[in-house]
């Protein structure tokens, strides 16, 4: 069985996890394929390439490190199994840079499948290749994508989505987890094991990206009514408050304060208070030792029950499996 070959593109910019991460884990399932440990698929594996998207070879990354791409992808002349896009400054697209674009609509009918790290989304749909599918990207991100491409159903819960050959994964890390996906899809779940195992990593990462994400993107309602209210919201959260009493303290009328407020938001006033709960409860639950109880009586989210099913509406968790994933390091 002949080798498959994993192009991976580095976009500038792009965070070095989002690079690194999915060619560790092509490199250990590679290692482990041809050592032959307990696997009929011994002497296959992967041959990674990263290629850079134009002329230039050197591509700066977030982290402060250079990488050097032996090639770029006119230069590839092996066939591709897969292909990967990791990150896309779309300000290539605003400075009309498209030949990574161009390559994708020229060669994506050739290649048995693409796919996408974090932002990198945006070069599958700028190409055409997303529209009408199913697709991920980086949970900040979520909402402008799906205004920008609305025939595409995005849905950043996941770490990773597939459909058809159409591979795409969210936030940064979530790239090791569509690598793993992709391992095991090629050789088998005991294969993904051993990677996982030999890089001390889970074979599908428990969670939702939405348990990373924040609820409330604070420096888009600054100067919204929202961003008026919420001081004296975090004043009074362990209490009942109403739309009413909402727009008493800001002397508005309910219709017109519900109206403003949801044109400038995009939700309800109810469902703004709700997740300023669930926020402040994220903070007791990372950073102090509040039980349960005290912490749904102090963000105003009833009792335990209560602050469970809201936990789990907007978070895909519970507050103690949030707590154990998300508690200070080194705490006891």
């Amino acid at each position: 069985m002949a080798k498959k070959t994993v192009v991976i593109v580095p976009m500038p910019g792009t965070y070095m996890l989002d690079i690194a991460g999915p060619c560790d884990v092509f490199a250990a399932a590679d290692q482990i394929l041809r050592e032959g440990l307990g696997t009929e698929g011994a002497g296959s594996g992967y041959n990674i390439l990263l290629a850079a998207y134009g002329d230039e070879k050197t591509v700066p990354t977030r982290s402060g490190i250079t990488m050097i791409c032996p090639l770029t992808v006119d230069e590839i002349t092996e066939p591709i199994d897969t292909f990967i896009v990791a990150g896309f400054p779309m300000a290539l697209i605003q400075a009309g840079d498209r030949r990574l674009i161009n390559w994708l609509k020229k060669n994506y009918p050739r290649l048995r499948r693409v796919g996408s790290i974090c932002v990198g989304t945006y070069a599958l749909a700028e190409a055409g290749i997303l529209d009408g599918k199913n697709a991920t990207t980086h949970w900040e991100h979520s909402r402008s994508f799906q205004e920008k491409y609305p025939s595409i159903c995005v849905d950043t819960n996941p770490f990773y989505t597939k459909d058809g050959n159409v591979y795409t994964s969210g936030g940064v890390s979530s790239g090791v987890d569509l690598a793993m996906a992709l391992v095991e899809e090629d050789y088998g779940r005991e294969v993904a094991i051993q990677v996982a195992r030999k890089l001390v990593l889970y074979l599908k990462r428990p969670g939702y990206q939405s348990q990373f994400a924040n609820l409330l993107q604070l420096h888009s309602v600054a100067n919204s009514l929202a961003g008026k209210l919420r001081p004296w919201i975090l004043e009074h959260l362990d209490k009942e408050m109403g739309v009413e009493e909402l727009a008493t303290h800001l002397n508005m009328s309910i219709r017109n304060f519900t109206r403003v407020f949801t044109r400038e938001t995009g939700m309800t006033p109810a469902k703004f208070v709700e997740k300023l709960r669930v926020e402040i409860a994220r903070k007791y639950l990372e950073d102090s030792d509040y039980s349960m109880e005290q912490i749904a009586t102090r963000c105003g989210l009833g009792g335990v029950v209560s602050m469970r099913r809201v936990f789990l509406r907007h978070m895909n968790v519970t507050p103690s499996d949030y707590r154990r994933t998300f508690r200070t390091s080194f705490a006891d």
